[in-house]
C-alpha cells in the first residue's frame, strides 16, 4: 500500500483540505500534476497544480466568495464554467501564507466529457495522461472513480496516437511521443525540449500505465508484437481518419489560444504568474512597459510572439 497524501504531498495536501473546507462541500476530489509533482525545474515561487472535480460550480464559487479567497463575480465564473472548461483560478489563501494552487476547476459530468471518447479537445486529457496524485477525495468511492475515468482514457489512446506512429515501439516510446504530440496541440513558452523532459521525469508512469493498453491491442489485432518485443500497428491508418485526427488537434490548439483571454478572467494576477513562468523556462528577465502592464490584452501580444518564436530548444537546468 502507498503512503497516504499527507506524507507524500503535506503542503499540497494541507492547501487542498483547506480549500475544499471552503467550499461548501462541492468537492469531490483534488488532483495534483505537473512541475510541483514531477519535480521537473520548479522554484519557489511554482505554484501547485491542481485539477480540482466539483459537484457545484455555484457551490464551490459561492464558498471561496464568502472567504474572501475568490477575487472575481460567482455570476462571472458560473458563466465561464460553461465555456471552454475548466475554469483556471489561483487559490491563494491569506496572501500565499498557506501556499498557492493554480486550479483547474471542472465539474465530473465535463471531467468525464473531457476524458471521453468525445473529447472536445486535448487541453485536460494532455495532462491527466501524466503521472498525477490523488490529494484529496471524499471518499474511496470517489477516487476508484476518478482513476477509472483515466483508465478509460488510457485505453483509447491508440484511437488518436495511431496516426502519429511511425516504426516499432514500446509502452515507454509511446509516451514519449505522446507527451511531443500533446505539447504540439498548445502554443506554450516552456523550451521545445520540455516535452523530453517531462517524459523523462515520468518514464517509469508510462511504462506501468500504457503497457496494459498495449497488451490488450495486441491481443484484440489492433498491434502486432515484432521480434524484439515491441509493437507495431497491424494495418495502416486510413488517410481518413489521419485527416481527422489533424484537424482535432488543429482545433484543439485554437481552443488552448481562445482560453488564453479566458484565464486573464478567472485568474486573479495572471500577469505576474505568467512574467514569472516565461523568465523561469527561458532564463531571461524580463521587464513589462507601462502599457504591457496596464493593458496587457492590447500590447502584450508582440511580446508573446517574440517569446514563442525565440523559446530555447533545450530545457535550462535549474
Amino acid at each position: 500500500m502507498s503512503d497516504p497524501p499527507e506524507t507524500r504531498w503535506p503542503e499540497a495536501t494541507a492547501l487542498a483540505e483547506r480549500l475544499v473546507g471552503q467550499t461548501a462541500g462541492s468537492v469531490r476530489v483534488v488532483l495534483m500534476y505537473g512541475s510541483r509533482l514531477l519535480k521537473t525545474n520548479p522554484d519557489r515561487h511554482s505554484a501547485l497544480d491542481f485539477v480540482v472535480i466539483v459537484d457545484d460550480y455555484r457551490s464551490f464559487y459561492e464558498g471561496l466568495a464568502e472567504v474572501g479567497e475568490l477575487g472575481r463575480p460567482v455570476l462571472l465564473m458560473r458563466a465561464l464554467s460553461r465555456v471552454l472548461a475548466p475554469n483556471v483560478i489561483a487559490y491563494v489563501p491569506d496572501d500565499g501564507a498557506h501556499g498557492i494552487a493554480k486550479c483547474l476547476v471542472i465539474s465530473a459530468d465535463d471531467f468525464e466529457r473531457a476524458l471521453g471518447p468525445d473529447l472536445p479537445d486535448h487541453f485536460l486529457l494532455g495532462r491527466m495522461i501524466q503521472r498525477i496524485g490523488v490529494v484529496w477525495a471524499t471518499d474511496e468511492a470517489q477516487e476508484s472513480w476518478v482513476r477509472l475515468v483515466i483508465a478509460g482514457a488510457h485505453g483509447r489512446l491508440l484511437d488518436w496516437m495511431a496516426p502519429y506512429l511511425d516504426g516499432p515501439f514500446d509502452a515507454s516510446a509511446l509516451g514519449r511521443r505522446i507527451l511531443e504530440v500533446c505539447y504540439q496541440g498548445e502554443l506554450r513558452p516552456e523550451s521545445r525540449g520540455r516535452a523530453g523532459k517531462i517524459f523523462e521525469a515520468q518514464a517509469q508512469h508510462f511504462a506501468h500505465a500504457l503497457a496494459p493498453g498495449l497488451e490488450a491491442a495486441s491481443a484484440s489485432g489492433t498491434l502486432r508484437v515484432t521480434d524484439d518485443a515491441h509493437y507495431e500497428l497491424a494495418s495502416p491508418v486510413p488517410p481518413a481518419v489521419c485527416r481527422r485526427w489533424r484537424r482535432h488537434f488543429l482545433r484543439s490548439k485554437a481552443r488552448a489560444t481562445l482560453r488564453w483571454s479566458k484565464h486573464t478572467l478567472t485568474f486573479a494576477n495572471w500577469l505576474p504568474y505568467i512574467v514569472r513562468k516565461v523568465e523561469r523556462h527561458t532564463g531571461r528577465t524580463i521587464q513589462l512597459t507601462v502599457l504591457e502592464e496596464k493593458l496587457p490584452l492590447i500590447f502584450l501580444w508582440p511580446r508573446v510572439v517574440h517569446v514563442l518564436l525565440t523559446r530555447p530548444r533545450r530545457e535550462l537546468k535549474p
